[in-house]
């Protein structure tokens, strides 16, 4: 599944206060989570695919690092953003 323009607009749009702020970390981290929710869901049907095992190993680690940047500067965001995407932690 490869997200369309409008859908990752949406997902900007929410989280990152306007479609055009796509380099925000809150807008970066509902993005690579809406990713890895698709990849998790491939990797349910198809466990041998160890390609996509490595992509999402590789986007869980960015996902993670920008969760700690956004903890250590602005730890209300982190929290919200916690609750909304529902991320365990």
């Amino acid at each position: 599944m490869i997200l369309t323009a409008q859908a990752k607009k949406d997902i900007f749009k929410k989280h990152g206060g306007s479609d055009k702020n796509t380099g925000s970390s809150e807008s970066q981290i509902a993005l690579f989570t809406q990713r890895i929710e698709h990849l998790s869901g491939h990797l349910q049907s198809n466990k041998k695919d160890f390609g996509t095992q490595r992509s999402l190993l590789n986007l869980v680690g960015k996902r993670r690092a920008l969760l700690d940047y956004l903890k250590r500067t602005d730890l209300e965001k982190y929290r919200a953003l916690i609750k909304t995407l529902d991320i365990r932690k």
